[in-house]
């Protein structure tokens, strides 16, 4: 699984952590039962890469869909720190790692 957060908006640790966490779960929820067992089987990898802007990041959602991978984008409700509705983050997977690094595997770490 590949979390992607924009840098724009730049949040605050906490704020991004649950953000992140929010993708991941989303993601999982979306996923098929048999690949969520084999992510859990194989140590539920994560891993959290950055884009510059909401333009990138949907970019990145397209192209994940396009190779029929789950991605979930999270829409924050606007409670705390940022607008209601603004889009933080996108949850790609769980699937085969090679399947998801063809769609990120050039972006950076976070």
């Amino acid at each position: 699984m590949v979390i992607v957060v924009r840098q724009d908006l730049k949040l605050p640790k906490g704020k991004m952590a649950a953000q992140v966490a929010h993708a991941a779960v989303e993601s999982a929820l979306k996923s098929s039962k048999s690949k969520v067992e084999k992510w859990r089987e194989q140590g539920q990898k994560k891993v959290v890469l950055k884009v510059p802007d909401e333009k990138t990041m949907l970019s990145y959602v397209r192209k994940a869909k396009a190779e029929k991978l789950v991605a979930a984008v999270i829409t924050d409700a606007g409670r705390t720190v940022i607008a209601p509705g603004t889009k933080t983050c996108v949850g790609i997977g769980p699937d085969e790692e090679e399947k998801i690094d063809k769609v990120t595997g050039n972006l950076p770490m976070m």
